[in-house]
């Protein structure tokens, strides 16, 4: 990573912690982007080469964790189904980055059951996430799958992982990243289990 690359990267980080203080402390619909750009010792312009608006901040890890799945998916192993990729990107996501557990993770969850704007763009997110996984696997796996099929392996999968986040955000458990993941493997491996023994992992 070129400094240039790491600079932007560190501002992008400060951006997310700000904001997430902010929301915290004075409520997500009393911050606003010029509060955040000021906490982050940036302008309000600059913070829209960064993010498009509020919402788009709560949810930074979102395309990587398409493209986490995209990648398990174009670098399968022969004797890999569909199902045991799915699990392999959610673990490889879950290794890498803490956008699933933690501190943002809670507040996330808990804005979106909140704020009409955090769900809706929640949603868009992951209804986007559904068909670009989908269709990646209808086309690595045509004998094992049709696009049908791969819609629904995918939504099991998605909604494994979003209902094991509902539920520890209700027990107070989302910010214990054990907790988190261990949730996530149980949810999955329910989700997941009828695919892999029907043969279709």
């Amino acid at each position: 990573m070129s400094l240039r690359e790491r600079k932007r990267e560190r501002t992008r980080q400060a951006l997310i912690a700000a904001a997430v203080e902010l929301f915290e402390r004075d409520g997500y619909e009393r911050t606003t982007v010029a509060d955040i750009a000021a906490a982050a010792e940036i302008g309000t312009r600059t913070f829209f080469s960064y993010f498009a608006s509020k919402e788009e901040l709560l949810f930074p890890e979102g395309a990587a964790r398409i493209a986490a799945a995209v990648h398990a998916i174009e670098t399968r192993a022969p004797h890999e189904g569909p199902a045991e990729v799915l699990l392999r990107a959610l673990h490889r996501a879950g290794a890498d980055s803490d956008d699933l557990t933690g501190r943002l993770a809670a507040l996330r969850l808990r804005l979106v059951r909140e704020v009409p704007a955090v769900r809706g763009r929640a949603l868009q997110l992951q209804l986007d996430a559904q068909q670009e996984i989908a269709a990646r696997l209808a086309e690595a796996f045509p004998d094992r799958l049709d696009r049908v099929g791969a819609a629904a392996l995918t939504g099991a999968f998605v909604g494994a992982v979003t209902g094991a986040l509902r539920v520890l955000l209700a027990e107070g458990g989302a910010e214990n990243p054990a907790a988190v993941r261990a949730a996530l493997e149980r949810a999955t491996d329910v989700a997941l289990t009828p695919w892999l023994r029907a043969g279709h992992g």
